[in-house]
């Protein structure tokens, strides 16, 4: 088996059954994207949790949906992997309420981000500063193209709230990008240039390191 020339439902049956060439080449096709889901939210566990994640790919095979995308399946296993992980931080806490809690408050990390730019540092420290159900829609549309109808199934969301909570997840943004600009210069050219700028984060694990 070519893994390159394989498609990823192909390569997780051969993983399934036993075959490990297979499983690396999975893994390598979608780490990236996986790893940066995590990294965004949790930096401190991404690695673990991208393990459990795609260990939990391989034993939930048989709910795949043939005619989804694995890599919408995988999403929406590390989103409940990222949600276990944080209920368990806050077991002993209040109930996680992942619509109002921020990743700042429920994981947090360095105070700044190290971006290409000024506005990317912005945004990235931003999202993290919003609530985290609107920040996993935001950056799963934005960073990882996915469209209301695939995160609607990655987060069992009807698209109708998918989409609330994009519209709602983009004012929170700007408003948080609005209080943490050092200056009405950075400001006005991160709001500027808004949607150019959030999918200008291409590689933001590289920018969280």
């Amino acid at each position: 088996m070519d893994p390159s020339d394989t498609s990823d439902e192909a390569l997780l049956q051969a993983w399934r059954a036993g075959d490990q060439h297979a499983g690396s080449a999975l893994f390598e096709r979608h780490y990236a994207s996986i790893y940066r889901f995590f990294l965004s939210k949790v930096p401190e566990a991404a690695d673990d949790l991208v393990q459990r994640t795609f260990l939990g790919c391989l034993e939930a095979q048989g709910r795949f949906r043939h005619d989804a995308s694995l890599r919408t399946f995988l999403f929406g296993i590390a989103h409940n992997t990222l949600r276990h992980h944080l209920r368990g931080r806050h077991r002993s806490e209040q109930p996680l309420d992942s619509g109002a809690r921020s990743a700042a408050e429920l994981a947090p990390g360095p105070s700044t981000v190290l971006g290409r730019r000024q506005e990317q540092r912005l945004l990235l420290r931003a999202l993290r500063h919003i609530p985290l159900d609107y920040q996993v829609a935001l950056e799963l549309h934005y960073w990882e193209a996915q469209s209301a109808a695939q995160i609607s199934e990655i987060t069992g969301l009807p698209v109708g709230t998918v989409k609330t909570r994009l519209r709602r997840g983009r004012q929170l943004l700007q408003e948080r990008i609005t209080e943490l600009a050092e200056t009405p210069e950075l400001r006005d050219s991160t709001l500027g240039g808004f949607d150019d700028w959030l999918r200008a984060l291409p590689e933001p694990a590289a920018a969280l390191r």
